[in-house]
């Protein structure tokens, strides 16, 4: 009997490990993802991103490795209170987007070294409607 009880025990714990090690589905991430303060929209050629009071894009697909982990370089532009006028467009700086993907969650960092400035972990969900304060 507690042979029984130890191999459904360990059969559990076996499947509850492979749950969270979902395969990563190859090519290119896609589609909307949202948490608190961020915004993401990934397409087959590139990225979007908006934070409360900034904003980033990604240089082409965003594509994880067989573990789910990526990296892509891209941009950083802080935002600013009010409109922005046109003959004076906000500064932008390139920016480095890693992380790790897991079944519809993502879990994103940005370094941005012209400004020695490191954001993230965000942790996204697919479809899920971000929040974002905007700055003023």
């Amino acid at each position: 009997m507690l042979r029984h009880v130890a191999f459904r025990a360990a059969s559990f714990l076996c499947a509850l490990a492979l749950a969270g090690c979902a395969t990563v589905p190859p090519g290119p991430l896609a589609g909307s993802w949202g948490a608190r303060g961020v915004s993401l929209v990934l397409d087959a050629q590139q990225g979007h991103l908006e934070y409360d009071c900034a904003a980033g894009t990604i240089a082409g697909p965003l594509v994880p490795d067989a573990a789910g982990r990526f990296a892509a370089d891209g941009t950083h532009t802080p935002g600013q209170g009010g409109p922005v006028r046109i003959d004076q467009p906000p500064p932008s700086w390139p920016a480095r987007y890693t992380g790790i993907v897991r079944g519809d969650t993502i879990q994103l960092s940005v370094e941005v070294p012209a400004r020695a400035l490191s954001l993230g972990p965000f942790t996204l969900r697919r479809g899920a409607q971000p929040q974002l304060l905007r700055c003023l």
